[in-house]
């Protein structure tokens, strides 16, 4: 956790020195308001290798926006009656999930939406095979963090294949065909968790992700629809009539699997500010999303982990956080605490929405509803990228985040 620092010093490690020079392979940003799209631009390559110029509507791994979009799935289910937020989640997985240390505290679905349940990422959370068991990763202490569910933030990428899980099994459909069902397709966004679900034309203009060294790493896809959408079987087969629901929710990446363009993630946004409602179709009523912005989490010394699992614990004494208030599925920026450098606008306003951050890649999808605007925005090939001038984002998301 980053240490409690001085108003005063956190001001002097934000005026920092210009950031180094690192271009992004590829960048879009897709400016909007709540009747549609005010600015876009797209810079660079989607594929190095085939010299494909990239465009606001190619579809890219969007990383942990996400978990965003699913727990507006999760919120239609709300609305239908099918899920409650404060149940004990025992009741939709069909057996029970509690924390080995506080075996009397029920986990629910707000408890793992806002990164509350008392589980981590140290046992892993998305390697089960697709004739797997995503139950089995809980039998791993390391699944566990010490803290009681509810009484810890700690960003935990584990807790959207469980839920997934739920919705499968309450739905008896596959996670990729059932988020079509409850979001996309009503909001007449163009995006698929995986490839399965996206034809072929959409697969074939994928935006490729590449490592530090400038290697392909996810979504080389080679202008088609890759045969193997999902990881494999244990007999190295991808037959989806292995899949069972409930079983393995994580098959089609909920955590961060969404592939998605600049130009339809701004339709998520816009679905947002209008309330849950865009274009004149109704997905989601305003009280559910009001519940999905509102923090549930607020950063204080002491009462969470500021930083994901696997990445290393930033230096004692620097404002590093990037994550200091959150709700179901969503981030509020610019909080008010010398340890948090949430503010990549760095005008001060509380937006809400959601980073993302993998395999060289960068976005974030932010709103303000008070002045009816919001940006959405990614970078490819981005590991490695200094920190920018007034937060804790690099400098290519603080100039993306504010079109400067």
């Amino acid at each position: 956790m980053r240490s409690v620092l001085s108003a005063s010093l956190s001001a002097l490690l934000f005026v920092a020195l210009p950031a180094a020079a690192h271009s992004p392979i590829a960048s879009a940003r897709v400016a909007f308001d709540r009747d549609g799209v005010t600015a876009s631009q797209a810079q660079g390559l989607a594929d190095v290798t085939a010299q494909r110029a990239l465009s606001v509507d190619d579809p890219v791994r969007i990383a942990s926006i996400s978990k965003l979009v699913l727990a507006i799935g999760v919120m239609r289910l709300v609305e239908e009656g099918t899920f409650d937020l404060d149940t004990d989640v025992s009741t939709y997985l069909g057996w029970p999930l509690r924390h080995p240390r506080f075996a009397d505290t029920p986990i629910t679905l707000r408890l793992m939406l806002s990164h509350r349940s008392g589980l981590t990422d140290d046992a892993g959370y998305w390697a089960t095979p697709l004739d797997g068991d995503i139950r089995e990763i809980l039998g791993d202490p390391r699944a566990w963090d010490r803290h009681a569910p509810g009484t810890w933030f700690r960003y935990t990428n584990l807790n959207s294949p469980l839920v997934a899980s739920m919705m499968e099994r309450a739905t008896g459909e596959r996670f990729d065909l059932l988020m079509q069902r409850l979001v996309l397709q009503p909001a007449k966004i163009t995006a698929c968790y995986g490839w399965e679900s996206c034809d072929t034309a959409t697969a074939a203009r994928a935006v490729v992700l590449y490592d530090e060294a400038g290697q392909p790493v996810v979504d080389n896809n080679r202008g088609t629809k890759p045969a193997c959408n999902v990881v494999r079987a244990r007999d190295r087969s991808c037959d989806l009539s292995l899949w069972q629901p409930g079983r393995n929710g994580g098959a089609f990446s909920p955590q961060g699997g969404l592939r998605i363009s600049a130009s339809a993630l701004a339709r998520v946004g816009r679905l947002l500010l209008g309330e849950g409602e865009i274009d004149g179709v109704r997905v989601l009523s305003p009280a559910s999303v009001q519940t999905l912005l509102t923090p549930q989490w607020v950063y204080a010394p002491g009462n969470g982990q500021t930083w994901e699992d696997g990445e290393p614990e930033p230096p004692p004494g620097l404002p590093r956080a990037t994550i200091c208030r959150y709700g179901q599925g969503t981030i509020t920026l610019a909080t008010d605490h010398p340890d948090c450098g949430d503010d990549p606008f760095g005008d001060g306003v509380a937006r809400v929405g959601h980073s993302g951050n993998a395999y060289g890649l960068r976005s974030g999808l932010w709103i303000d509803p008070a002045s009816g605007t919001g940006v959405a925005y990614f970078a490819t090939g981005m590991d490695g990228a200094p920190t920018g001038t007034h937060s804790a984002y690099t400098a290519e998301e603080e100039r993306l985040a504010t079109g400067k």
